[in-house]
């Protein structure tokens, strides 16, 4: 395949920032015992079932070190895995494909495991009209890859920083005197020429009568609410407001997200999917001689 020329520059500081930081003055160890020409092939391979991501990564990585390394996919991003499978192909340099293992890896089975976590709950949620989300509990530097993996997964993204969208939280009322004034607030501040949706945090069903009393919210967040408070919060949000969407959000786990959705809610945001990923066990194994 053609290497993925990724357009933001964030993503490829972070390549490059990775690279450095595993390479520092140079591999020394590929240095003194692989001649620099000497060709080999390389093979990605699955050691687990999951869902891919991350291969477009891989393949920036490789390119970042040496242009001569030709990668050539099986698979997509987005696919699923078995164990077993051959996931890609590198033929060039075996020097480099050595320096450029474990920065591609880390890349790789990181993403990997998010996006197989991700298609987790998103099977788990089959037959609900609701999104699965991610949050901002990323790894710092790292976000847009992570959140590229939640989209692998087949889940959504939640906004990407704090300037995406409005989101009012139990620190937010606090600080400033309640649900009502902090959305006036917001309303009398906001830039004109920025209509950003508005989310509101409501921790108790008192918040989200508060909530309903106020104009300019777009979406309610029931901030862990068991599922019978969840379904009635629902009911009682379309009855008063039908085009509002509802958040379910706090400690969602594999156990518990069907019940959740059970609820009605459009949107379940789950911080596990990318703060505590486990990763996906992925391989790279050389070879003297090409396919």
């Amino acid at each position: 395949m053609e290497l993925t020329a990724l357009q933001d520059s964030t993503m490829l500081d972070a390549i490059a920032n990775a690279l450095r930081e595993d390479v520092g003055m140079g591999d020394i160890t590929t240095e003194c015992t692989i001649p620099t020409d000497l060709p080999g092939v390389g093979i990605f391979s699955a050691k687990a079932n999951g869902v891919l991501s991350g291969l477009d990564i891989a393949a920036a990585v490789l390119a970042l070190v040496d242009e001569r390394l030709e990668v050539e996919a099986h698979l997509r991003d987005g696919m699923p895995l078995l164990r077993g499978m051959k996931i890609a192909t590198v033929r060039g340099p075996i020097a480099s494909m050595l320096t450029a293992e474990r920065t591609a890896l880390n890349f790789m089975q990181r993403m990997s495991g998010i996006a197989t976590l991700t298609a987790s709950f998103v099977k788990l949620t089959e037959g609900f009209a609701v999104k699965i989300m991610d949050t901002r509990k990323t790894a710092p530097g790292l976000r847009a890859f992570d959140k590229q993996a939640v989209r692998d997964g087949r889940g959504v993204n939640h906004r990407f920083g704090l300037d995406d969208m409005v989101l009012i939280k139990d620190n937010h009322i606090a600080a400033s005197g309640g649900i009502a004034e902090a959305v006036r607030l917001v309303r009398a501040r906001m830039p004109r020429d920025r209509r950003l949706q508005v989310e509101v945090e409501a921790a108790t069903m008192q918040q989200v009568l508060e909530a309903l009393s106020v104009d300019g919210i777009d979406i309610i967040m029931l901030d862990n609410f068991r599922p019978d408070d969840m379904a009635r919060a629902v009911k009682l949000i379309a009855s008063r407001k039908p085009a509002m969407e509802v958040e379910a959000s706090g400690n969602v786990s594999e156990e518990t997200v069907r019940d959740i959705a059970e609820s009605g809610v459009h949107r379940i945001s789950i911080g596990a999917l990318t703060h505590s990923v486990k990763a996906l066990d992925i391989s790279f194994n050389i070879a003297m001689d090409a396919e």
